[in-house]
């Protein structure tokens, strides 16, 4: 029988040196980085079974999609435990573009930009919410 265990989204970036510290920095995130020094053209950013994987396209730059939906537009939807306390943690270090709040469907939920104009969600489904 198959069995589907996890994805892991992958980003093109023009800097995978830059976006990497970026993650590490505010996220936590811990980066396995190839080749061994930089300049990067490749890396593996992990955080608890979370991954996000980086691929170097010279002069990359993503475009801006998020007003072309109402709702916005999402590139990883990251569910975590603790939303509050994460939340806390990157507030001010990052572009909030929605702050922490219930949605109609019951998780709690926000959503910040990283540097490169990638739009993370964290998500929480608290026990006893709709």
């Amino acid at each position: 029988m198959v069995n589907f265990r996890s994805v892991a989204t992958c980003f093109p970036v023009a800097d995978v040196d830059k976006t990497l510290e970026w993650y590490e920095h505010n996220l936590g995130f811990t980066s396995y980085p190839f080749p061994a020094n930089p300049p990067y053209v490749f890396a593996i950013l992990v955080r608890d079974t979370v991954e996000i994987m980086l691929q170097k396209v010279d002069g990359y730059e993503k475009p801006d999609l998020y007003s072309r939906r109402s709702g916005g537009v999402w590139d990883a939807y990251i569910r975590i435990s603790n939303i509050e306390e994460l939340y806390a943690q990157v507030r001010e270090r990052v572009t909030v573009l929605m702050t922490l709040r219930q949605q109609p469907y019951g998780d709690w939920e926000f959503e910040i930009k990283d540097l490169n104009g990638y739009v993370l969600v964290f998500s929480e489904l608290k026990v006893g919410a709709p």
